[in-house]
């Protein structure tokens, strides 16, 4: 590795090129085009499983079937497209979590990431002994040193294993947060401190099994000189959805994605979801309905999401993302990070990444080259 180049990131015998992981986006906001092109430039690149099955024909009658088929083909796409890692995102929340699990594992995917829950129980739909010995990586999204803790004790103690990695999400990410609002207005929570007390949970387990257990950092990494911040604290990589949104490879509208560049940083909001979590977005019609009491009634013939209240949901968040993606922000809205509004065009995957490594090589000057110890 030469002084000023960033680091490959190893994840047990899988290794990327570049220490950078796309976010996993739904509602088809990260599919096989994003995933294959991050992917190709030495990056992880994640298709996102939520609503992934919406363009299959069958998908208002049939949910399960049309997102097993979704996710299948999007696989399938993305490894046709791309030689890289690829990954998937999976929220525990979805109705067919265990299912999509399933269908990643038997589609080989090289890394799940698993979101919106803490995977303390085995998914009914595979055996111990896939979990154990599949080929496929695992990598629990966590908001937390406590969630970490957890999800290590649990598998150590009935899996007889450890999570290959974890992805650690801070209070500026985009999208559904780990986070009370309470939490999220407090200043003093920051990634990095909370990065500080992952670290120290992750030690002793890594001396057990004999093994690092690389800690991926997100939420507010948004330069090339942030990957270095925070990798030089101790992350072995970076997660990064917003700066991908605003690429001509990204699978969402154009309008969308122009959402991004055009948003300002008051546009950036918190709001209470109907799936039961705090998320973070761009304001929109829609929002500014909602809050002012309005309610967009539906009916919802397939319960996508185990901790959505039904019953009282101002709006269906399905059908609001999905609304979005194909471009139709006064329907719907987009879920973006804190630094959105610093988004001043959209570019492609290539020139994104080159910008970033210019970035980290200008921080490995002024600051001289990452430690050690934060090298896997």
């Amino acid at each position: 590795m030469l002084r000023n180049e960033m680091p490959s990131l190893k994840i047990g015998d899988l290794e990327a090129q570049l220490p950078i992981v796309q976010g996993g986006m739904g509602v088809g906001i990260s599919l096989s085009g994003l995933a294959s092109a991050v992917a190709d430039e030495g990056g992880i690149g994640v298709i996102s499983t939520a609503g992934i099955g919406r363009v299959e024909p069958d998908f208002m009658q049939d949910l399960k079937a049309a997102d097993i088929r979704g996710l299948q083909k999007e696989i399938r796409k993305a490894r046709e497209m791309t030689k890289g890692l690829l990954g998937v995102n999976i929220m525990m929340a979805l109705s067919d979590y265990d299912d999509m699990l399933r269908v990643s594992i038997e589609e080989k995917i090289d890394v799940i990431f698993i979101g919106a829950g803490l995977p303390l129980r085995l998914p009914t739909t595979i055996t111990l002994d896939q979990f154990q010995n599949c080929g496929t990586k695992f990598a629990p999204i966590i908001s937390s040193a406590k969630g970490a803790n957890m999800i290590l004790r649990t598998w150590d103690r009935y899996f007889n294993r450890i999570p290959d990695t974890f992805a650690l999400e801070g209070p500026l990410a985009g999208g559904h947060l780990g986070f009370t609002m309470e939490e999220l207005e407090d200043d003093s929570l920051t990634l990095e401190s909370i990065l500080d007390d992952v670290l120290k949970v992750v030690e002793p387990f890594e001396q057990k099994y004999g093994r690092k257990i690389p800690v991926i950092a997100a939420g507010g990494i948004y330069t090339g000189a942030d990957i270095y911040r925070i990798m030089a604290r101790g992350a072995s990589g970076v997660k990064m959805g917003t700066r991908f949104v605003a690429t001509h490879e990204c699978d969402a509208h154009l309008n969308f994605k122009e959402a991004y560049v055009e948003c300002t940083e008051e546009d950036i909001i918190l709001i209470e979801s109907p799936v039961g979590l705090p998320g973070r977005a761009i304001r929109s019609n829609l929002l500014v309905d909602v809050e002012h009491g309005e309610k967009r009634p539906f009916e919802c013939p397939w319960r996508c999401l185990r901790t959505c209240d039904v019953v009282n949901a101002p709006y269906c968040i399905g059908k609001a993302l999905n609304s979005a993606k194909m471009g139709d922000l006064e329907e719907g809205f987009a879920f973006a990070g804190a630094n959105a509004y610093r988004v001043e065009s959209i570019i492609s995957v290539r020139e994104l990444v080159s910008e970033l490594s210019e970035e980290f090589a200008e921080a490995c000057k002024l600051m001289g080259p990452l430690p050690s110890t934060s090298l896997n």
